[in-house]
Parts: C-alpha cells; structure tokens; sequence
C-alpha cells in the first residue's frame, strides 16, 4: 500500500493508504491535479484534490501521496490542462505557420463543484499571427483566472523560420593553407642541414 495524508479544511491531517495500482491509474489520466477525488477515510467520504505524488527514484512507483481536503463553499486554486483541436485545419498551420503554445495549463480559482476538466481551444480560423487569449476561451463564467490584471496570451501560430545560407564574400581569396610538416613552403627556399 501507498501510505498518503489528507490535509486542508481547517481539520487535523488524516493518514491513508491507497493501492498503488490505484494511484498509477490515476497518474497516466492527463488533469489529474484537477481532478475531484471522494477518498474513504473513516465515517464519511472526504472531498479532496491530488495535490502531489512522491514517487520512488529508480523504480518510478509511487511511495506517497498528499490531498487537499475541500471545505464547501470555499475557492480553490487548481492548473486546468488546456486541449487544442483543429490544428490539422488551421489556416495558418497549413500555411506553414508553427504552433507556440504559451501555456499548457492555467491556474484558476473555482469552487469545487465547477472546476473544468479542460479548456478547450479551436485553433481551425487561427491564421499566421494570430493567437487566443484567456478572452477567446469558451465557458469561463464559473472561474477565475489567478492572472487577473490582463487578458493573456495561450497560445500563438508563429511564421515558419527559413535560416538562410551565409552567401561567400566575392572577391576574397582563400586564406593558403599551411605546409604540412617537413615540406618546403612554397616561395621559399629549403632549410640547409
């Protein structure tokens, strides 16, 4: 078993444990970090979010795990996955631009009962230039970005890069090569013994 620790809601830490199995399971699901989880712990469910997972350093198998336990009602913080469709029909990705993805994830404060399992981002009408703020993200009305103070860049459709050859400079000579080693060099007489 995995030993793990609920802590948060202004109660004392609960100590758990949870099948390994289990907790793999949960890590290879992208969003796991804002995933709601209802975890057995004594007489009654408890609410609580993934927060970290310590995993063993040569076998990669976790060896404990930390939740945060949700009081009703009360704001949370949690990085929401962002999902990016229509890139093979993106007019500017078919044009050769190249996609700049600014942010993976956005940071949010959410109730708990509202958080998103993603954003979702059509890229199809981005041309080259083009971007998509946090403005352009479709059902937000439930969160709060923890960047409040500006309307942020996710991601962009960059012009492709040409790296041009470096052109030789006409006229200049080539610099002469040395002797090699024991030849005479040209223009010169030999060394005498």
């Amino acid at each position: 078993m995995v030993p793990g620790v609920i802590y948060g809601a202004k109660q004392d830490a609960t100590l758990i444990s949870l099948d390994p199995r289990v907790v793999l399971r949960e890590l290879v699901k992208t969003g796991w970090r804002s995933r709601l989880y209802e975890i057995s712990a004594g007489d009654a469910p408890v609410r609580a979010l993934m927060r970290e997972v310590q995993l063993h350093p040569v076998s990669d198998r976790p060896i404990h795990v930390d939740f945060q336990r949700l009081a009703p009602g009360e704001q949370i913080k949690v990085a929401v996955q962002v999902v990016f469709t229509g890139e093979e029909s993106s007019v500017g990705i078919k044009r050769g631009g190249v996609l700049n993805v600014v942010r993976h994830t956005i940071e949010v404060s959410v109730d708990p009962d509202h958080i998103p399992a993603n954003f979702t981002v059509d890229l199809t009408n981005l041309d080259i230039n083009d971007n998509v703020r946090w403005s352009d993200i479709k059902q937000t009305e439930q969160v709060t970005p923890v960047i409040a103070d500006r309307d942020f860049v996710i991601a962009t459709v960059a012009a492709p890069t040409v790296v041009a050859e470096p052109e030789p400079v006409a006229g200049a000579a080539a610099a002469p090569a040395a002797p090699a080693r024991g030849t005479k060099a040209p223009g010169k007489p030999a060394a005498k013994k």
